[in-house]
């Protein structure tokens, strides 16, 4: 049994109701699918929570901007990774600063774990974006019905079950092609060996998909479990409206979930 939460977005009010959520589940073992920070105001401290809390983090491209450079953002995206790396740079402490900078600079792009769920053996990719550009591509709804040539380069790529974020629409991609939101499954999908499976978990800290709940997914046996949780996200926005830095749409898109 494990949780895979995504795009958190340095929104620590999600995160930590995520977090309480998962443990009251009793789930020990989380992975994390990158964008730890970006958007929010509460970078290091989610940072911390992910580094204490997961097994496993791939690197997003909110992760590699604030590492490198930010590339193809807005301009709020943009300000908020400046803004970011320069809170993480004025870290006091040498140790906590290390280990935060050390952290992002080892994710991998693609992390794999071959295992059994139940009497199904499961081959399970862990990116963020998708299967043929782990950090940039999006993969949207849509694309079942505009783009077949990418989703059929995207399942090339995927062995069995792919898990991503990065457009914060939780749902699964099948290679018919089709598209099916947790509601429509009834919020749970059962991985099977012979289906091949592109699941978005959702974000824990900016959802997209007008429902402005936490989002992420847990394991159990063979089922992906969706779950969606409130938490207080005026909190989270009214610290985003606090840092002059920041754009004050991320703060106002927290409570439509846009």
């Amino acid at each position: 049994m494990f949780a895979i939460i995504s795009d958190i977005h340095s929104n620590l009010e999600a995160l930590t109701t995520v977090l309480d959520d998962i443990a009251k589940r009793g789930i020990k073992t989380i992975y994390c699918l990158g964008d730890v920070v970006g958007y929010a105001a509460n970078p290091k401290e989610c940072l911390d929570l992910v580094i204490e809390r997961t097994k496993n983090c791939v690197l997003g491209n909110h992760d590699y901007a604030v590492l490198y450079e930010p590339t193809n953002f807005n301009y709020g995206a943009e300000q908020a990774s400046y803004w970011t790396r320069e809170v993480l740079e004025q870290e006091p402490d040498p140790e906590k600063s290390r280990k935060r900078w050390d952290y992002i600079g080892a994710q991998q792009m693609r992390w794999t774990l071959e295992t059994k769920l139940d009497n199904v053996k499961a081959h399970l990719d862990f990116v963020h974006a998708s299967p043929r550009r782990p950090i940039n591509e999006y993969l949207f709804p849509d694309d079942v019905y505009t783009n077949l040539t990418k989703l059929n380069a995207l399942f090339d790529r995927t062995p069995h079950v792919c898990f991503v974020g990065h457009t914060h629409l939780p749902g699964v991609f099948l290679e018919d092609p089709d598209f099916y939101t947790p509601e429509e499954l009834g919020n749970v999908y059962p991985i099977i060996e012979d289906e091949r499976a592109i699941i978005n978990v959702g974000s824990v800290g900016q959802p997209r998909d007008r429902d402005n709940r936490a989002s992420y997914v847990y394991i159990e046996g063979n089922e992906v479990h969706f779950v969606r949780l409130e938490y207080d996200y005026k909190t989270a926005a009214q610290k985003i409206y606090d840092v002059p830095e920041l754009d004050n749409f991320e703060g106002d898109r927290l409570a439509d979930g846009r």
